[in-house]
């Protein structure tokens, strides 16, 4: 799934032997991320896999690759790295403690790949504001903002009501993007209806922020594989295990887009819209203060209603309204006497 962009194994053309040792292997490195190398230098096949990392780095595509160079940019040296896996004695790649005890044992600093997303959204500026208009809507006129991501190029919308850049926590919906639900009137979620309520919520509040976010189709797998998912939820699976099934997460969602177009509207405290108790927790990763979060009470349709007891039963939303509930146990008959 993660697609690693391998190229054509190469060797260095001289300094090394057979180009299997490391030392040999080390070379053939020094010679690759030379600038001055040229490709007669090379030969091919050899013992080292260069790969190609994507623009915008773990951004975009949060592999070992993406990582290496990323780290490289980051320390101000020539965007290139050299990865390795790390494995146990019986060939297995080392994990988790495992990872640890190696790194403590060595004297090596360790990181992942997600701290390495967290710090860039924290510290880089990746969406930039394209445009500002007024937008007439059933529930009241909004000044909708135009973002654009300068990672993907993603486009998101911010609509905005009154006076939103003051001290005062901003009734906010972070909403993610849904196709279905939001244009087409889906029935399988409760998208469409929690966006309107928010609209109405902020148009009654008389200021506040409904940030929708592109790209967050399907809990952040996409359209088509959504709808692959709900495939599989017609035989039988809930929706967490059909984005298992499909190998995608069962929620793929990363709030910092959201959180640096709140700080551009100058808003650093929300009251969040969302029975998403994890959303609230993305959002203060990234330094938006949450003081408080206010439920969505929609009413669910029948063909809604598992999706969202699972929701309640296994992602935690605050639902538990809708679970099914229990029927209290009979009490022991008494005997006759």
């Amino acid at each position: 799934r993660m697609r690693t962009a391998y190229t054509i194994s190469v060797d260095a053309r001289d300094g090394i032997t057979t180009g299997i040792s490391a030392a040999d292997r080390a070379r053939t490195v020094r010679v690759l991320v030379d600038s001055a190398t040229e490709p007669y230098e090379l030969v091919q096949p050899g013992h080292v896999f260069p790969l190609r990392a994507r623009p915008g780095g773990v951004l975009v595509r949060p592999g070992h690759t993406e990582a290496s160079v990323d780290l490289a940019r980051l320390a101000g040296l020539t965007p290139a790295g050299v990865i390795a896996e790390i494995v146990n004695d019986d060939g297995s790649m080392k994990r988790g403690q495992d990872l640890r005890d190696f790194a403590d044992g060595h004297g090596l600093a360790m990181i992942s790949i997600a701290d390495l997303v967290l710090h860039r959204r924290r510290h880089e500026q990746h969406v930039e504001r394209v445009a500002v208009t007024r937008l007439p809507t059933e529930f009241g006129e909004f000044t909708a903002y135009g973002y654009r991501s300068r990672v993907d190029g993603t486009e998101h919308v911010a609509l905005v009501l009154g006076t939103v850049s003051d001290d005062r926590p901003v009734l906010t919906r972070l909403h993610s993007e849904c196709l279905t639900g939001d244009v087409l009137g889906s029935r399988r979620c409760d998208c469409g209806p929690q966006l309107q309520a928010s609209m109405s919520a902020i148009t009654a509040e008389g200021r506040g922020v409904v940030v929708y976010l592109r790209g967050h189709e399907g809990r952040g797998i996409g359209l088509l594989h959504k709808l692959q998912a709900y495939a599989l939820q017609d035989n039988g699976r809930d929706t967490v295990d059909a984005n298992l099934d499909l190998g995608m997460p069962a929620d793929a969602r990363d709030y910092g887009t959201g959180a640096q177009i709140l700080a551009d509207l100058g808003v650093g405290s929300v009251r969040l819209l969302t029975n998403n108790p994890d959303k609230a927790a993305g959002l203060e990763r990234y330094g938006v203060e949450v003081a408080d979060r206010c439920p969505l009470d929609v009413s669910p349709t029948p063909e809604s209603l598992r999706y969202l007891r699972t929701k309640a039963e296994r992602m935690g939303h605050d639902l538990s309204h809708l679970l099914p509930v229990p029927e209290p146990e009979p009490e022991p008959t008494r005997p006759q006497v």
